[in-house]
C-alpha cells in the first residue's frame, strides 16, 4: 500500500498508528456485524422469495406516513456503510474505557437491529419494544463516541434520525394491527 493511500485509509478509518492487521481485523468485524444484521433483515422480509413473510406483511394495515418499500433500498444501505465506519473509527482509536463503552453499544446497536428485523411483521409487540431499545441504544452510542472519536459519532447522526422516523412507523404499524381485547 503506498504511502499516500495509506494516509487516505487511515484518516477515513481513524487507523494512524494502527498496523494493518488491526485495521484489517477491525473492518472484518464491524462489516461481518453489519452484513450479518442485514442478511437477518433481508431473509425475514417481504420478498417474492419469501412468500410467508410477504403475505404477513401485506396483511398488514400500514401507516399512511410510511415511505414506499423502494424508499428502503436507497435508505439502508448509506446508513450501514456510515454505521460500519463509525464503528472501525471507534475500534481504531487509543484503547480506553470510553472506547470499550463505544464499542459495546454500537455491538448492542448491531444486535437490536437483528433482532428487531427477525421479530418479522407476526411480532410487532416486539418490535416496537427492540425499536425503542435500538433509538436508545444508538443515542447511547453516538453520546459515547463523540467523547472517543467526534467524526464516528456524527456518521451515525443521521442513522439515529431514521431510527427515531423508523420507531414512529413501528408504534403505528402496532397500534393499528394489535389484537383488541375481548370483554367478557
Amino acid at each position: 500500500m503506498t504511502s499516500r493511500m495509506r494516509g487516505a485509509v487511515d484518516g477515513l478509518a481513524n487507523s494512524r498508528g494502527r498496523s494493518t492487521e488491526h485495521l484489517l481485523v477491525g473492518l472484518g468485524v464491524t462489516a461481518a456485524a453489519v452484513m450479518g444484521s442485514a442478511l437477518i433483515a433481508r431473509l425475514n422480509g417481504p420478498a417474492p422469495d419469501n412468500p410467508k413473510a410477504q403475505a404477513k406483511h401485506q396483511a398488514l394495515k400500514n401507516p399512511g406516513s410510511a415511505p414506499p418499500r423502494s424508499a428502503f433500498s436507497v435508505i439502508w444501505p448509506p446508513l450501514f456503510l456510515a454505521l460500519t465506519v463509525s464503528g472501525l473509527r471507534i475500534w481504531n482509536a487509543p484503547k480506553s474505557l470510553a472506547r470499550t463503552q463505544a464499542l459495546t453499544l454500537w455491538g448492542v446497536v448491531q444486535a437490536l437491529n437483528a433482532l428487531w428485523m427477525a421479530l418479522g411483521p407476526g411480532r410487532l409487540g416486539g418490535r416496537l419494544a427492540t425499536a425503542v431499545s435500538s433509538l436508545g441504544a444508538s443515542a447511547a452510542y453516538v453520546w459515547r463516541a463523540q467523547r472517543v472519536d467526534a467524526p464516528a459519532a456524527n456518521l451515525v447522526a443521521p442513522y439515529v434520525g431514521w431510527i427515531g422516523f423508523a420507531n414512529v412507523l413501528t408504534e403505528e404499524l402496532w397500534r393499528k394491527n394489535r389484537p383488541k381485547p375481548t370483554i367478557h
